[in-house]
């Protein structure tokens, strides 16, 4: 990509202030109407990574018709969902009845007179052999009782409705993905021809190096979430803590946004206690047994993991990274933490590349050197 070379003008200047502005109120327009936006996105998002299948079966396997090829990549997608769900339930469901059976043990070996002080008891029990049942059944008091809970029935109507709004944009997200893969590449066309040809160049290699970092980033990350998975089954199992598939799995997920783990302590610590209060175990050594699996696979995860698989991909020191994560994360919520690193990665090269002119920068930050690895399928 070419250095930005000339000086900067007056008019330049102004030029540069207006496009930002127009660049801010657009920011500002699209965080307005993200509610709207974030099914469309989704859903893009799910066109992108199912377009090589759909590809695979268009050219290579020779399907008659795109539409034919679409509904083959759907079925294959949706049924590995099915089938992957298939396998996980019966030992989710396992797990499952072992906590409920956990949770009963745990309740049976409470007591009551260790949690709620002798006061409060004396309290209860003279309020329970004192009510005045015909006071509480008159029509004034039955009003008060309702508006009391009126607002509990209207949270609960609320909740219903929620339900149905969530359903009905999953079915949006559908729509979109299914009339996205039905002209992928008259979109994606189409856009690039929107660009005024003075912008082309540069706008398509910048689009170019976005979509190359974030592919190269997000494959790995996925991979290390993966691999960051399996351990910690393996490493919940050896000792034997409940819900270890499913916390592993929710480790995993969470794996991929860097220290956002370490939400999943708190789940851990409550399976912790209830394998306590069923095995008769000390607590702290069951917490010490979850803190040495933590700290084991982090240090993998850092040792070797990370290096190994990610490399140089994003450079970042790790004060960096939890600011960029703060950052994005106000801006734009889950999604803005997903997309932090490759975002702020790529802005900082850009930065170093274009104001500072940096030559390093230009040749190590090719457009060629982040261009995944090829595929074949």
């Amino acid at each position: 990509m070419k250095r930005i070379s000339k000086p900067f003008t007056f008019d330049r200047v102004v030029r540069i202030v207006i496009g930002l502005t127009v660049l801010i109120l657009l920011f500002l327009l699209l965080n307005r109407l993200s509610g709207v936006l974030l099914p469309f996105l989704v859903a893009w998002l799910l066109a992108y990574l199912l377009q090589p299948i759909v590809k695979l079966f268009q050219h290579k396997l020779r399907f008659k018709s795109r539409v034919l090829s679409i509904i083959a990549t759907l079925i294959l997608f949706f049924g590995s969902i099915i089938g992957l769900i298939s396998i996980l339930a019966p030992i989710v469901s396992l797990e499952v009845q072992k906590l409920s059976q956990l949770i009963g043990a745990f309740s049976k070996t409470i007591d009551v007179n260790t949690f709620i002080p002798a006061a409060w008891q004396d309290e209860i029990k003279y309020y329970l052999t004192h009510l005045d049942f015909q006071t509480l059944l008159k029509d004034q008091n039955i009003m008060e009782g309702f508006k009391k809970l009126a607002p509990g029935l209207w949270s609960f109507i609320n909740g219903s409705l929620d339900f149905v709004m969530g359903f009905s944009v999953i079915v949006i997200v559908f729509l979109y993905l299914v009339f996205i893969l039905l002209d992928y590449e008259k979109i994606t066309s189409g856009f690039y021809g929107i660009i005024p040809p003075k912008y082309k160049t540069l706008i398509t290699e910048i689009l170019s190096d976005l979509e190359s970092g974030m592919n190269r980033y997000f494959r790995g990350q996925a991979l290390i979430a993966l691999i960051v998975a399996i351990l910690f089954v393996i490493g919940f199992s050896i000792i034997q803590l409940p819900l270890a598939i499913i916390l592993g799995l929710l480790i995993g997920a969470l794996t991929l946004v860097p220290y956002l783990k370490a939400l999943a302590l708190i789940p851990c610590g409550v399976m912790g206690l209830l394998q306590a209060a069923e095995t008769g175990r000390n607590f702290g050594s069951i917490l010490l047994g979850i803190a040495i699996v933590f700290t084991v696979i982090q240090v993998i995860e850092d040792m070797v993991l990370t290096p190994k698989i990610m490399g140089k991909v994003t450079g970042l020191n790790p004060a960096v990274i939890l600011l960029s994560l703060s950052v994005w994360g106000s801006l734009m919520g889950m999604v803005g933490m997903i997309i932090a690193l490759p975002m702020t990665t790529l802005m900082i090269s850009y930065y170093k590349r274009f104001v500072l002119n940096d030559e390093d920068e230009i040749q190590t930050n090719n457009p060629e050197d982040l261009k995944p690895e090829e595929t074949t399928m």
